[in-house]
């Protein structure tokens, strides 16, 4: 059977908040994460995922004429 810790332990060990990590799991950016009840469970081999949050302080602005 799989190991899991919780987020609490995923925080220390990864040196990331326990609210962070509480939204990777929600963004689904965990494999294998398991939602029970009102808190996750991670699985104890899991890596932690890349931070793609814009860290310059600056946003990307769209300009008139760009389209995604």
């Amino acid at each position: 059977m799989e190991q899991y810790m919780t987020i609490k332990e995923a925080s220390e060990k990864w040196g990331i908040g326990i609210r962070r990590i509480n939204t990777l799991c929600h963004e689904g950016r965990i494999e294998g994460c398991v939602k029970f009840g009102a808190s996750f469970a991670i699985p104890s081999d899991a890596e932690k995922p890349s931070d793609r949050r814009i860290k310059s302080g600056k946003y990307i602005k769209k300009k008139d004429g760009d389209q995604e």
